[in-house]
């Protein structure tokens, strides 16, 4: 059994994330993988799971980049 990096969990059914670069990293749920890899909005530090916005910084939604003062930003949501 491998062990998640994130929580120390031990599972039979891990997996294994390898970043450009060559980096790997084992997790035991996607909600691991995102507490460590993803991305940190730059106005609020949420986690960013999905699409984000970006204005040579990434944020979580429309409101946080208007908060830095990129008020031409909009999200798309379907």
């Amino acid at each position: 059994m491998a062990q998640c990096e994130v929580c120390g969990n031990e599972y039979d059914e891990t997996f294994e994330v390898v970043m450009p670069g060559g980096d790997s990293h084992t997790f035991d749920c996607f909600a691991c993988a995102t507490h460590a890899l993803a991305p940190t909005c730059d106005n609020c530090g949420v986690r960013i799971s999905g699409h984000g916005v970006e204005a040579g910084s990434i944020y979580c939604c429309s409101h946080c980049p208007r908060q830095a003062g990129h008020g031409q930003l909009t999200d798309h949501h379907l």
